[in-house]
């Protein structure tokens, strides 16, 4: 008998190979006998004190985190399904310089994480937007916008300064960055590729794949930043934390290296920024400034949407213009 008659009298097709699949069943089977055998172990650790105020920092930034993040990834995903590029082209003035300072303000109307303002900077430099007011945008959605200062006064209770302080420093590095790009900025460092996702499709199934993706991409930063900002609060000795946090100009480094680090939606960066309280509050505004402006996984997303030198010569201007405007911004109102 043939190698192919076998293969079609056991059901399968002549190229498949035979291989083990695993049962669900016994598979559920073995995890849920091995956490009963590891129930003890399980117990004690969680039962320590260091894991307890581990879980209980998590916890509370995940639920207070996580309604902004969707409310946030359904407006954005909103904007950028049913919002022509032409739009904006539309309402930005003719004049560079103006139309920054416009297009960074726009921020403040139309909501949208970082995730989202990428693609949708991207769009309008395809849509005839100028570059420089494309940049504003770009940087200044993500942390102006309805949601996120909403976000950013639940999670600075009592304290509006903050909330106008993360405006004002995010709206002034959003302009500076868009007039340096008019300034010093050539049209072959910008290189939008094509934009592919969602052509010839429903807008709706469009919409609902993109709320899809987008919570799942920004639920697992926010999922990290919790974790991370967690074991910082409960693992880390409090005097390494002192030693930083009581230098202003290395406890400002310090958070906007941890915001580069974290890579956090904008719209939960505010809860991990109010469990930092170690730091002071010009600290904890360059950590809300820098975050949404420039971060791993901003980084990679700007490289793929507008070239590789695009973010390198990008990525370390922004970091120290966010950082600048965050400083001088905490020293007048905060």
């Amino acid at each position: 008998m043939t190698a192919i008659e076998e293969s079609r009298r056991a059901g399968r097709k002549p190229d498949e190979r035979p291989g083990w699949n695993a049962d669900p069943v016994l598979v559920l089977t073995l995890v849920l006998l091995a956490g009963f055998l590891a129930q003890g172990p399980v117990r004690r650790l969680l039962s320590a004190p260091v894991m307890q105020s581990w879980m209980t920092v998590f916890v509370a930034v995940v639920v207070q985190a996580l309604p902004f993040l969707v409310l946030g990834v359904l407006l954005s995903a909103g904007l950028a399904v049913f919002v022509p590029p032409s739009f904006f082209t539309r309402v930005l003035p003719n004049r560079p310089s103006l139309a920054v300072p416009v297009a960074g303000l726009a921020g403040a109307v139309l909501p949208g994480c970082e995730c989202a303002s990428v693609p949708v900077a991207g769009a309008l430099v395809r849509g005839g937007v100028q570059p420089s007011a494309a940049v504003a945008f770009l940087l200044s959605a993500p942390a102006i916008n309805p949601v996120v200062l909403t976000a950013t006064a639940v999670a600075f209770p009592g304290q509006p300064g903050m909330v106008v302080a993360r405006f004002a420093a995010s709206l002034a590095a959003a302009c500076v960055m868009g007039w340096l790009w008019q300034r010093l900025g050539r049209p072959d460092w910008l290189r939008p590729r094509a934009h592919e996702h969602g052509d010839g499709g429903p807008r709706g199934a469009v919409f609902w794949g993109s709320v899809r993706h987008d919570v799942m991409h920004a639920g697992g930063f926010l999922v990290g930043g919790a974790m991370a900002a967690a074991t910082l609060k409960a693992v880390v000795p409090a005097s390494w934390l002192q030693a930083a946090a009581g230098h202003p100009v290395v406890g400002v480094l310090a958070l906007s290296a941890l915001a580069v680090l974290l890579s956090i939606c904008s719209e939960a960066d505010a809860f991990v920024a109010s469990s930092l309280t170690q730091f002071s509050p010009t600290a904890r505004l360059a950590f809300l400034v820098v975050g949404p402006m420039i971060d791993l996984k901003l980084f990679g997303m700007q490289a793929a949407t507008f070239g590789r030198g695009f973010a390198l010569r990008f990525a370390p201007v922004t970091f120290v213009v966010a950082a600048g405007a965050a400083i001088l911004t905490g020293a007048v109102l905060l």
